[in-house]
């Protein structure tokens, strides 16, 4: 079982899914592993339907290099690399052995593992050892929401101009609303959403999908 959205109601959400483009067998039997090996970590993963809009959306910027912060089992990573245009690579950066011993099974059987290359560590080290020039198309964030902010500062000047940074998780499970919500994960959530609508380096929308998703273009 995987993530669905949850902005809108079980009734709309099974009519969207119905009349999206579903996930192929590959996704399918990676979501069913998932959901077995890791019962109580298969909301790390996102939904169907956010899986194919990364694919569209990655393929409509014309992407040749991307970048995510995390990887967990492996599904978004796929999503986004078969969205890469011909030769493209993605990196993927996660700290889990063990989540992405999973993804790099279904990256096999996706015939995606010479276009991902995994970096395992906390996220933050890896991006600030990364030369600081433009070098990526289009960037995914989906790790520990606490390093939201940094994860966004590193990020957006390694995106080149007319790429995407693509943020999920952004409603914070609704509690983004909540002003007397001081959860640490929540202001942090808050605090990259403040930054990123006042950030004039990129036209940002927030898309009710999954549990919301920042989509930013930079200018």
């Amino acid at each position: 079982m995987t993530r669905r959205s949850e902005q809108i109601s079980v009734h709309l959400n099974a009519y969207l899914t119905a009349h999206s483009t579903p996930p192929d067998s590959v996704l399918r039997e990676l979501a069913t592993e998932t959901a077995e090996r890791f019962p109580n970590s298969v909301t790390l993963q996102v939904a169907p339907e956010m899986g194919t809009l990364l694919t569209l959306l990655t393929r409509l910027s014309r992407a040749r290099s991307g970048i995510e912060v995390g990887t967990f089992t492996g599904y978004s990573s796929i999503c986004i690399a078969r969205g890469l245009a011909p030769g493209g690579q993605l990196l993927s950066c996660d700290v889990s052995e063990e989540w992405t011993s999973v993804a790099r099974k279904y990256w096999d059987k996706a015939g995606l593992t010479d276009r991902i290359e995994l970096r395992l560590g906390p996220a933050l080290g890896t991006l600030r050892a990364l030369p600081g020039d433009e070098a990526f198309d289009v960037a995914f964030i989906d790790a520990d929401t606490l390093s939201y902010p940094a994860y966004w500062a590193e990020l957006v000047p390694r995106v080149r101009s007319g790429g995407l940074i693509m943020v999920d998780n952004t409603f914070s499970h609704g509690r983004v609303l909540d002003a007397g919500n001081d959860n640490p994960s929540v202001i942090a959530v808050r605090a990259m959403n403040d930054r990123a609508a006042a950030d004039d380096r990129v036209a940002v929308i927030m898309l009710p999908v999954g549990d919301g998703l920042t989509v930013a273009l930079k200018r």
